[in-house]
């Protein structure tokens, strides 16, 4: 009995360290354990589930390339991350949009003639392409080295064109094209593609907006007097916005408008092989706030070149130049050429073109005869007849009238003389001039961001 007394007592006192061993464990103190956390507890011997973890920076789309070409039927979006390549043309056909994202890259494959690289905006098709200063939507060559979260490359220059095509856009607003016709085919695609129609009725035609747009080292002939421009618009409405452009380095015209109404603003075109701004087919908008910086190491021609209606349709409409600052930085380019028809509104521009071999400001006009000076309806009648205007216009350039059939104008240019000093002709070259601060406006653009804008 005894004995069996011990064995119960060294039971009951087991059992009670036991019991006291498993009461200290249990007491040990819970909380968050893991160091990551934000409400990490070192002391903490137990986790509670508390913790409370860091929300981790969001991963980004990955970043690559992607080759397109043929056309876009339904609505597509460019995104920023992505460096699109143009192999040929890229059509928007009709009902499609094309939104592009700021900051988006799209480079033009090699390509001549009529495999030269573009993107073509078809008749009834819409281009949204909204960058900003501090993202711009830049078009250019493949061999531009220039990649994501850029604004420049590093290894084409201001001469450096010809590499691409460029950017078509084609509406439905009036043209005054040829034959008496209200649509034409727009020049740099053969006809026979079938989408380089434009023109027609509707001046409201609506192809979408373009703003904050660089397109850079472009422009291809396909033929003689037959090319693609930095910026070609055919027939293109007011409900198109347009604004914020910057043409550098092309080969043809920068900006080229065929007939129709769309008003553009702030628009710089850098080094161009022909014409700055070109008016054809009695473009009817307003071009407000722009500048043409000519210089030497490319062949370059008008900074301004305006002609009015081709053809007996749609021929009442005027264009408006506002605000712009005309000059070249070398010996090559001349100021304006207006001629078959031009007419509509010069405002507040100034003209720089001084040197040795100083360019003037050419006005055509077409003689019945080569002895009288009975002219024919050109830019010059259109001029004295006052539907053609400059005012607030300063020049340091000559103004020149040239005649058209290849007559000798020299008998008749005193008529453009007495016109000026009686104030018949409404050309004013010691106006106010232009107060556009283009080197501000563009110091987003691959002119300003290569020290290029002085």
């Amino acid at each position: 009995m005894k004995r069996a007394n011990l064995t119960i007592r060294t039971l009951m006192v087991t059992g009670l360290s036991l019991a006291i061993a498993g009461g200290m464990t249990s007491c040990k103190k819970e909380g968050c354990t893991d160091s990551a956390a934000t409400n990490y507890d070192e002391k903490a011997k137990k986790d509670d589930g508390s913790c409370i973890l860091p929300t981790p920076d969001p991963v980004g789309p990955t970043q690559g390339a992607e080759t397109k070409t043929g056309k876009i039927s339904a609505d597509e979006t460019w995104t920023s991350n992505i460096i699109y390549t143009l192999n040929g043309k890229v059509i928007v056909e009709s009902g499609a949009t094309l939104t592009i994202e700021a900051g988006t890259i799209i480079k033009g494959a090699e390509g001549q003639l009529a495999s030269a690289s573009a993107l073509v905006v078809a008749q009834g098709g819409k281009l949204m392409a909204e960058g900003t200063a501090e993202k711009p939507i830049i078009f250019t060559s493949v061999l531009d080295n220039i990649t994501y979260d850029q604004k420049v490359g590093t290894n084409l220059k201001k001469t450096d064109n010809e590499k691409w095509g460029g950017v078509v856009i084609l509406g439905k607003a009036k043209s005054s094209t040829e034959n008496g016709d209200t649509e034409g085919n727009i020049e740099g695609i053969p006809a026979s593609d079938g989408y380089g129609k434009y023109g027609g009725a509707d001046d409201a035609d609506n192809s979408g907006i373009m703003s904050y747009v660089s397109i850079r080292h472009g422009g291809i002939s396909i033929g003689e007097g037959n090319e693609l421009n930095a910026l070609t618009l055919g027939g293109v409405g007011n409900g198109t916005k347009i604004s914020n452009i910057e043409i550098y380095a092309t080969l043809d015209d920068g900006i080229e408008c065929f007939g129709g109404s769309v008003d553009i603003s702030d628009a710089l075109v850098f080094y161009q092989g022909d014409d700055g701004i070109d008016l054809d087919q009695n473009y009817s908008g307003t071009i407000s706030g722009f500048a043409v910086i000519q210089g030497d190491g490319i062949g370059t021609d008008e900074a301004l070149e305006v002609d009015g209606p081709e053809g007996s349709t749609y021929t009442t409409g005027k264009f408006t130049l506002t605000n712009g600052i005309c000059k070249t930085e070398g010996a090559k380019g001349t100021p304006g050429d207006f001629k078959s028809g031009a007419q509509g509104n010069v405002t507040n521009v100034t003209f720089m073109y001084t040197g040795a071999d100083k360019k003037a400001i050419k006005f055509r006009t077409k003689f019945d005869d080569a002895t009288a000076c009975n002219h024919k309806s050109d830019a010059y009648k259109n001029l004295i007849d006052g539907n053609l205007t400059f005012t607030g216009v300063k020049s340091d350039a000559d103004i020149d009238v040239y005649d058209g059939d290849n007559n000798d104008p020299a008998i008749c240019t005193q008529q453009l003389t007495d016109a000026l000093a009686s104030g018949k002709a409404k050309v004013v070259i010691s106006g106010s001039g232009s107060s556009y601060d283009y080197k501000t406006k563009f110091s987003w653009g691959a002119a300003a961001n290569n020290g290029e804008l002085n």
